[in-house]
């Protein structure tokens, strides 16, 4: 089984979301007691997301890739930055290391296109949202068209992740508000909407909305688990 490499805290309520799903996927692969083999670095998000919000993203860069250097002395085979937002720096982060990063928007792409989904709606942090290093990244590389809430629910969407979901708080009428947003974002179109946020699937789930809806954090960590047991013989 290979080292799974996480660099998560951003912020750590989804990262448990993370360490479950990747233990749970190796278990159900595995049987048994078996659990995954990972190195997880867990930063203080307060620094990172001030720098995000100072628009200081060299100095998260290094932050990130400091970790990632530690994480892979220790041993890992490959890296997940648990963070849709931090993948702005993913180039930095690569790098600084030899091993593999797993691109959360790459596999979110590839399991769109497995499913035949030619437009989707993105949710995520206003960087996510309004920036390119997200958008273009899947409208380019795999040919699916991107759409985004207006600016108004942008900020909604930005602000309820800051205020509450990083902070363990889940609220019905967030939820309902997101259920609204998902909603106009199907009315123009979108086929499926991806929950570009790791904090975003701890407020919605599948069973509240008709609009299919792709759980980054879900997809990130089953490709991990897959990628780690690649050579294993159960």
């Amino acid at each position: 089984m290979k080292t799974i490499g996480m660099i998560g805290g951003m912020s750590w309520e989804s990262t448990v979301s993370y360490y479950q799903a990747l233990n749970r996927g190796v278990k159900e692969a595995l049987g048994g007691s078996h659990s995954a083999k990972i190195w997880l670095y867990s930063v203080d998000f307060d620094e990172i997301q001030t720098l995000q919000h100072q628009g200081k993203w060299r100095q998260a860069a290094k932050i990130l890739a400091d970790a990632a250097v530690g994480i892979e002395a220790a041993g890992a085979d490959f890296l997940l930055i648990c963070a849709n937002t931090m993948h702005k720096v993913a180039d930095e982060v690569q790098a600084a290391i030899s091993i593999p990063i797993l691109h959360v928007a790459d596999l979110t792409a590839e399991k769109l296109l497995a499913d035949g989904i030619t437009k989707v709606g993105l949710l995520g942090t206003e960087f996510t949202m309004e920036e390119s290093f997200y958008k273009d990244r899947i409208r380019e590389n795999y040919a699916i068209d991107v759409v985004v809430p207006d600016k108004s629910d942008r900020n909604t969407v930005h602000n309820i992740i800051y205020s509450e979901l990083i902070l363990g708080q889940i609220k019905d009428d967030s939820r309902q508000r997101y259920l609204e947003v998902i909603d106009q974002l199907h009315d123009q179109g979108a086929q499926a909407v991806v929950l570009g946020c790791t904090e975003i699937a701890l407020l919605v789930q599948q069973h509240h909305t008709k609009v299919p809806l792709y759980d980054t954090t879900e997809i990130h960590a089953a490709q991990a688990v897959k990628l780690a047991l690649a050579d294993c013989v159960n």
